[in-house]
């Protein structure tokens, strides 16, 4: 299985430190949230030039602060740094608290502006110009120069337009509490209609989701419930949860004991996802126990391929 995990930590030697274990226990990603560290790009440059072969990738940036071509610049500055073609931008529009609460901007037409913003990034992240009039970019910008290829660009898609997006202008999507269910019926068929139609490679699907190796189902649960509630009630999130046919977060997370996980799992391959994006739960009285136990679960099927 191609299982990756959250990455982040408290400062730029702790995220070093950590790229450099999961590589090590044999991981395939780590996987970054745009505020981690106030900005990851930095901490993942210098992870990526301790590291080897593990993907390091956003998961993701939000889009409305940052112009696509200083987007693209940014993602070109850091593939270079790390000297290696394993870096990944994933990217998403976000959600109107943050853009209009936090930001002041205007988050009437996420849809419209995702889709201009990807037709102007994803040429200059393959090497190529980007020319663009549309009716929130107007972009006319050179080939950016990058020594270490074209960067893979996913976008976090959760409905039919996004989905579509994805599967036209990007190499694939980074969900999050898309379950195997949510997956099977709507993302990768849409994704892969549209990445067919517009003459594109088979997209990849990276499926992220908590998960926890406990034998207290209910206790895990209902700290999921606790710690990711804000994810049943973002809209987005809400209609891939129905989608998925659960309640909320906790029904969609990952939980059992090793067997049940694995089982889980290969439920999620089998409907669709590529990758796992997992995001450990630590779980009782001894926490540590059992971030360990979920962690030695998942670097075994991660050795498994």
């Amino acid at each position: 299985m191609q299982i990756g995990l959250s990455g982040g930590g408290s400062g730029v030697d702790r995220v070093i430190e950590q790229a450099v274990t999961a590589e090590a226990d044999g991981f395939k990603a780590l996987w970054y949230a745009g505020a981690v560290g106030g900005d990851p790009l930095v901490g993942m440059a210098m992870a990526g030039k301790a590291t080897t072969t593990i993907e390091l990738g956003t998961a993701v940036l939000q889009t409305y602060p940052c112009h696509p071509v200083v987007q693209a610049n940014r993602a070109v500055a850091v593939a270079s740094a790390m000297g290696r073609e394993t870096f990944t931008l994933g990217l998403g529009p976000s959600h109107k608290p943050a853009i209009e609460d936090v930001y002041g901007l205007s988050f009437d037409h996420p849809g419209r502006h995702t889709e201009e913003y990807c037709k102007v990034i994803a040429p200059l992240l393959r090497g190529e110009p980007a020319d663009f009039d549309g009716e929130d970019f107007r972009v006319h910008a050179p080939a950016l120069g990058s020594k270490t290829g074209p960067i893979p660009l996913l976008l976090a898609a959760l409905g039919p337009r996004l989905l579509r997006v994805a599967g036209e202008q990007a190499d694939g999507t980074i969900l999050w509490m898309a379950n195997a269910q949510a997956i099977e019926s709507h993302v990768a068929p849409r994704i892969r209609a549209a990445a067919e139609a517009a003459g594109r490679p088979a997209p990849r699907i990276v499926a992220g989701l908590p998960v926890a190796v406990h034998d207290d189902v209910q206790e895990a649960r209902s700290l999921v419930a606790k710690d990711f509630s804000v994810y049943g009630e973002l809209p987005n999130y809400r209609r891939i949860l129905d989608r998925g046919g659960v309640t909320g977060p906790a029904d969609a997370a990952i939980i059992g004991d090793e067997a049940s996980v694995t089982s889980q799992l290969e439920a999620l391959f089998a409907a669709g996802a590529t990758d796992y994006w997992a995001a450990i739960l630590p779980v009782g009285e001894d926490r540590s126990a059992s971030r360990n136990r979920t962690r030695a679960l998942l670097k075994d099927l991660a050795a498994e391929g």
